[in-house]
């Protein structure tokens, strides 16, 4: 997903608003204010309603164009926003909390990117902290459910946005899709590929980085995860041993 073009940063920010999956980061979090490292921090809605309940937050986004958006939103003054690919990123500070939202887990299209990512967690969390991600659930036809689908977005402007999503490969764990934008006069068009992992293979990884997975979720309501039927794979780990 180009998410470096600036009018496609506004469309997504209008097009994901804090939801059901951002309150549960916020659950998570808790009252009690702490520090918090937001990795593939998008348009930051999640870091700014965290700044917001007091938390000490840093944002941390490949793309220039989301940060620009980030950097709007009210309370985007206490964030630190940092602009570098999570597993890239180093800082010299320490985390009670990290996450990554957004599916943005599914970005990561192969073992050594993932674990690059798990290690950017692990050196970044305090002793007794928690780690938490999701993922979609491979055994749900993603692909079925997407293919085709349309919806209206409606810009601050009053401008109208058809979004129109089309599968262009299925390949075992990965499947990749073109989205289209159309405006009144112009059509924006970006294309991306999203891998599925199984459950059993990122335990294994999350295992393998020396984190410990504490609760697997599959539904937002912190219901437990069914291999079979839950559509999020809802990932909750701390420092093994």
């Amino acid at each position: 997903m180009n998410y470096h073009n600036p009018q496609i940063a506004e469309i997504y920010d209008v097009a994901n608003p804090l939801a059901e999956d951002g309150r549960f980061y916020l659950a998570l979090a808790g009252s009690r204010p702490g520090s918090v490292l937001d990795l593939g921090c998008g348009t930051g809605t999640l870091c700014c309603a965290l700044a917001e309940q007091g938390h000490r937050v840093t944002g941390v986004d490949p793309a220039a164009a989301m940060l620009a958006v980030a950097r709007r939103k009210p309370h985007a003054e206490q964030v630190e926003w940092v602009e570098s690919s999570s597993q890239r990123f180093r800082s010299g500070r320490h985390f009670n909390q990290i996450v990554m939202t957004g599916h943005a887990f599914q970005c990561m299209l192969n073992d050594p990117e993932t674990l690059a990512v798990l290690e950017t967690m692990l050196v970044h969390l305090n002793e007794g902290g928690k780690i938490a991600f999701e993922t979609r659930n491979p055994r749900i036809d993603w692909a079925a459910e997407w293919n085709g689908r349309r919806r209206l977005i409606r810009m601050p402007s009053g401008e109208e946005v058809v979004e129109t999503l089309e599968i262009t490969g299925e390949d075992g764990e990965f499947i990749s899709l073109q989205t289209s934008y159309r405006f009144a006069q112009a059509t924006l068009t970006t294309n991306s590929t999203l891998r599925f992992a199984s459950q059993e293979h990122l335990e294994a990884l999350i295992t393998r980085t020396g984190l410990a997975v504490r609760d697997l979720f599959g539904d937002w309501e912190a219901g437990a995860f069914d291999t079979a039927r839950s559509r999020e794979i809802i990932c909750v780990a701390e420092r093994a041993g």
